[in-house]
């Protein structure tokens, strides 16, 4: 799909990725580029492209009402997300039904309310922002891990039946990246504009799937045999986090 004269939905457009993602798509000539999220007010409007939209993703009647009013909508990109750092068996609820509610079933609601709207624009594109923990559980995140893990398996469902009316589908996994969701995490991190712009190439180019950085290539390389390739190594920096308290 070319993003030039798109017209565009992204969720969580206010920061991070999301705002790294308005900005490359105004960058690549799109028409129009609604950015949702939860207050409106606080998407930066910096060029007359941008409309702000409020949306929460986590309400289906919301949704549905955003999907009946943006009936030119041709792109969306499903960024909006939640993260919360908790181990198994101190893990809460509470925690979980948000990130599985806002990661994982929004992702359905968004979908079921957009399909009707791109195939009528012509079949479209919907892009995922899923994450390298959709590959393998993270005991240091693991609801998070959970519902990407979900959303990863419902994208690529979901790929095989929108192809049948001409959707686009792509998922887009990346490992930390450098936004305030990852602020307190000590690691190497990927610059939200990095993100972005690999997953538009990826859109343009066609492609079903990006894997962002190596860190994320090498996870999903090793999934054939992931309880060698890849758990020891999960298993080795659990305990050293145990042990740093």
């Amino acid at each position: 799909m070319q993003i030039e004269g798109a017209v565009v939905l992204v969720t969580g457009a206010n920061r991070g990725i999301g705002s790294a993602y308005v900005t490359e798509l105004l960058a690549r000539g799109a028409a129009t580029v609604y950015a949702g999220a939860r207050n409106a007010d606080s998407v930066e409007v910096s060029d007359p492209r941008i409309v702000p939209v409020a949306l929460d993703v986590t309400d289906p009647e919301r949704v549905s009402a955003v999907a009946a009013e943006l009936s030119d909508v041709s792109l969306v990109i499903n960024n909006a997300g939640v993260m919360t750092a908790n181990v198994p068996l101190q893990a809460s609820l509470l925690e979980a039904r948000s990130q599985i509610e806002t990661n994982y079933l929004a992702l359905i609601s968004m979908t079921s309310a957009f399909a009707p709207v791109l195939v009528r624009n012509g079949g479209g594109a919907f892009v995922n922002m899923l994450s390298v923990v959709s590959f393998v559980g993270t005991p240091w995140m693991t609801t998070y891990s959970a519902s990407k893990a979900a959303a990863w398996n419902y994208t690529n469902s979901a790929r095989v039946q929108l192809a049948n009316q001409g959707t686009e589908v792509l998922g887009v996994h990346v490992g930390y990246v450098d936004t305030d969701m990852a602020e307190s995490i000590d690691a190497d991190k990927v610059a939200p504009d990095v993100v972005a712009s690999a997953a538009l190439d990826a859109l343009e180019a066609g492609r079903s799937e990006v894997l962002v950085d190596d860190f994320t290539r090498n996870i999903k390389a090793g999934l054939s045999d992931d309880q060698n390739l890849i758990y020891p190594q999960v298993a080795k920096n659990f305990a050293a986090m145990v042990a740093n308290g």
